[in-house]
Order: C-alpha cells, then sequence, then structure tokens
C-alpha cells in the first residue's frame, strides 16, 4: 500500500475482498464472526499483522474499567498508519465516537456494515465498506448485485408417446 493512502483505496481493497464472501442460514453473531474472520484474511493476505479484540484508545464508560475494544487491528510496515476496524449491522453513534477517536490517534479508521441498508457515511475521516445481506425466516443471507439468470421463455417439447415393439 502506499504509504500516502489516505485509506480510500485500503477501504476499497477491503470492500472488493468482502464482495466474494457469501453466506446463507447465519445468525447475527454468526455474520459478524464470518465477516471478522474475511477481514483479517485480507489483512493476512497483505502481509499485516492482525489483532482481533484489540485495545482502542476509547476508555470504557462508567462504572467499568479499561478500554474498549476493535473487532480488527492491523499493524502495517514501513511506517504506514495502522487500521483500526469495526464491524456493526446496526448504526451505532458510539462506534462512530469510537472510529473517530482511533483516526485521532493517526491509526486509519474503517467501519464495516452489513445488512439490507441503507448505510449513511460516517463522517470523514472514517470509511465505510458495507455488504449487503438480507435476512429471511430469522437467518440472513449475502445479497448479490448480479441478476438472477433468464430462465427459458420457449415452449416446452410435447411428444407422443409411442409403444415400442417387444422382440424376444
Amino acid at each position: 500500500m502506499d504509504m500516502a493512502d489516505d485509506g480510500t483505496s485500503t477501504a476499497g481493497s477491503l470492500a472488493g475482498w468482502l464482495e466474494r464472501l457469501t453466506f446463507a442460514d447465519l445468525t447475527e453473531g454468526e455474520v459478524t464472526a464470518r465477516i471478522i474472520d474475511t477481514i483479517a484474511e485480507w489483512a493476512d493476505w497483505q502481509g499485516w499483522r492482525v489483532y482481533r479484540r484489540a485495545p482502542s484508545v476509547v476508555p470504557l464508560p462508567p462504572p467499568l474499567r479499561g478500554n474498549s475494544v476493535l473487532d480488527v487491528a492491523c499493524a502495517r510496515p514501513g511506517g504506514a498508519a495502522p487500521i483500526a476496524i469495526e464491524v456493526d449491522r446496526t448504526d451505532r453513534q458510539r462506534t462512530v465516537d469510537k472510529l473517530l477517536a482511533e483516526a485521532a490517534a493517526g491509526r486509519l479508521a474503517i467501519w464495516v456494515r452489513w445488512g439490507p441498508g441503507p448505510f449513511p457515511p460516517p463522517p470523514l475521516p472514517v470509511h465505510l465498506v458495507t455488504r449487503q445481506a438480507a435476512r429471511r425466516n430469522g437467518k440472513w443471507h449475502t445479497v448479490s448485485e448480479r441478476p438472477a439468470p433468464d430462465h427459458s421463455t420457449a415452449a416446452p417439447v410435447v411428444a407422443e408417446a409411442e409403444e415400442l415393439p417387444w422382440e424376444l
């Protein structure tokens, strides 16, 4: 990755990687876990160190102690800014605040949103990556941008049955 990357190309790369992800009949927790696994694979493929549930710069709200955690964090070589990634189905102001704090601390902040949308864009410098999914019978499945293939509209061929001769 180019060290001058403002996050746009990195977020675009992740979006392309997530577009290949498909799933069906998963619970909300299973979808989130599958997306986090896919993000970790993408970062590993880039040659970056991957940290799941990495400490955030944001403290937990009282009465809790310590810091919040990020779903995925990536350390990149060569002085490139680390990456802070959060994964959510819903629009959470706390996630936006956390990613803005990560960006202020010098990290590239990416918010991965999944679900049916719409996905309002977060304030810059947070980058938004989305993955469309729909819910059916309480389970989630991916939604493809590609339409279903056309089926034949030709009338079916009907032939009359005829008895074949028996030869012994």
